[in-house]
């Protein structure tokens, strides 16, 4: 019998530690939406512990997902399960992932306890994470790094407790392929009940490796992946969902499991969802759903592919969702196809005032652009998210002058704190200007990190998508802006990220709880 390869997204967890990457609670469920859609396995929403924000967050996901198990993030401490178990409540299918480190280093560096200490916190938390739901995942934090004796102990020891899936996370991304595959191979072999709890793999990215190192544990008796949309994770990222799953359908011939309960053509629609709401836009090059990917430059390439597809193309563009029929919209088009339209990408909306602000906004971009897509709608939608309840800075408006031989001068005019405001500022080109012009009224202090420019679509007319990284006092955010002008675009992704940095911090990434 071929097994099932449970596929456990940790996009809106893990993913959501890259800095700058915070999501709000209705963005977490928009994805948490699509990914069921995708017929992932398991959804991590968040580690409930961090902050009330991330509670909620947890617990609006649990209550929104039907069809997937929605799983939060817990240290091995009494008050991370119970209030992992509060926010999962409402799952129709609901998992505990409990975790403590293990390695050598970590138990003395950080965790200050000895090895003795640390299985029996282990085995006290899968216990206790028991009493809310049968479904408990254990990790060993570092489980890479760990000495094999020790972490074959503290395996037998949690499954013996009620875990019923044992997760080896790779967690500074240490390892290599053949590597991490004998260790997958061993722990299954030497630690006595293995065969009562599902082995799992977590691999980062750090040394590029992350896909490798868990396709490698697939051969080895794996049976659950842990990886994010587009990779998306803490410093280098995470296995990315995309290239495992497609790698496993296109070589069965070498794997010993299926997803084919995976819904891949939705894989193109979660990958630009996840990049429109974050602004990690993906890279041209990156398998599977960067642009370039079923792209062919080459002559002898594109005769081939022309011949026939399967000379240079392994996977077809369909099976990712690529060239699914959509419609296209347009200035003529009404509210009930945006609507439609919008509700076939996963997006609904909570009211009218909702719909009828996001329809404005396409009906603007409709008079830019003659033609408008699935890309330019999710960009759309989002940044209409990004209208902040504690919105303390608006772009009122901006005029930029740039000429030949002149420097550049911006004038905008604002609404900071409920008063409007006008200033004027110079600088090396009409961005730069426009952004010190918004800063003489802010007077932020921040620093800007990164400052990224990509086109949603082809075409001269398509929306630019500006991300803005800015940094104070050791805090980070992103902030996302979209317009078909690209200074335009650049002031209101300035904007939105100063925004985020003037607002109270509502959640700090759990950095401790990097398995």
């Amino acid at each position: 019998m071929t097994d099932k390869l449970i596929i456990f997204d940790t996009t809106l967890r893990d993913g959501e530690q890259s800095p700058g990457a915070s999501m709000t609670l209705d963005e977490k469920v928009r994805i948490a939406k699509a990914l069921e859609k995708l017929r992932v396995d398991v959804i991590e929403a968040g580690f409930p512990i961090a902050s009330p924000g991330d509670f909620e967050a947890v617990k609006a996901v649990a209550d929104a997902i039907q069809d997937s198990t929605v799983c939060g993030l817990a240290r091995a401490l009494d008050k991370d399960i119970e209030r992992a178990g509060e926010a999962l409540a409402g799952a129709n299918a609901g998992r505990i992932h409990t975790f403590i480190a293990t390695s050598p280093i970590h138990m003395k560096m950080k965790l200050r306890m000895e090895p003795d200490q640390v299985v029996e916190q282990a085995v006290r938390a899968v216990k206790k994470a028991r009493q809310y739901t049968a479904d408990v995942e254990f990790s060993p934090e570092d489980a890479g790094r760990s000495e094999i004796d020790f972490l074959c102990r503290v395996l037998e020891a949690v499954i013996d407790a009620g875990a019923r899936t044992v997760n080896i996370p790779d967690t500074v991304g240490y390892n290599v392929p053949d590597q991490f595959g004998t260790l997958i191979r061993t722990l299954r072999e030497k630690v006595p009940n293995s065969d009562q709890a599902v082995f799992s793999v977590h691999c980062h990215n750090d040394l590029g490796l992350a896909t490798a190192n868990s396709l490698s544990a697939v051969l080895n008796g794996a049976r659950q992946v842990e990886c994010t949309i587009n990779g998306l994770g803490e410093r280098a990222g995470n296995a990315a969902l995309e290239e495992v799953v497609m790698a496993v359908r296109t070589r069965c011939d070498i794997f010993p499991c299926t997803v084919d309960h995976i819904d891949t053509t939705q894989i193109m629609n979660c990958s630009r969802l996840v990049s429109s709401i974050t602004g990690f836009p993906v890279q041209p090059n990156k398998a599977i759903v960067g642009a370039n990917a079923f792209a062919h430059e080459s002559g002898i390439h594109q005769d081939g592919v022309l011949k026939s597809r399967e000379t240079y193309e392994i996977m077809r563009a369909e099976d990712i969702g690529l060239t699914t029929n959509k419609m296209v919209l347009g200035k003529h088009s009404g509210r009930n196809a945006f609507r439609t339209r919008l509700k076939e990408l996963g997006i609904e909306f909570r009211s009218e005032a909702e719909l009828n602000e996001a329809f404005a906004r396409f009906k603007e971009l409709a008079d830019k652009k003659h033609e408008i897509y699935d890309e330019d709608l999710q960009a759309l939608v989002t940044e209409t998210n990004l209208e902040l309840e504690n919105e303390r800075v608006k772009l009122v408006s901006l005029h930029v002058c740039s000429e030949t031989g002149e420097t550049p001068e911006a004038r905008v005019t604002l609404e900071f704190d409920g008063r409007e405001q006008e200033s004027t500022a110079t600088g090396g080109g009409p961005v730069d200007a426009a952004f010190k012009a918004i800063d003489r009224v802010v007077q932020s202090g921040t620093e800007l990190l990164l400052y990224s420019v990509n086109n949603i679509t082809t075409g001269t007319d398509s929306q630019g998508e500006v991300t803005v990284r800015l940094e104070k006092g050791g805090r980070i955010v992103n902030g996302q802006g979209a317009d078909t002008d690209i200074v335009i675009a650049s002031a209101k992704a300035y904007v939105n990220a100063l925004n985020k940095i003037l607002a109270p911090e509502e959640r700090a990434h759990p950095q401790t709880g990097d398995v």
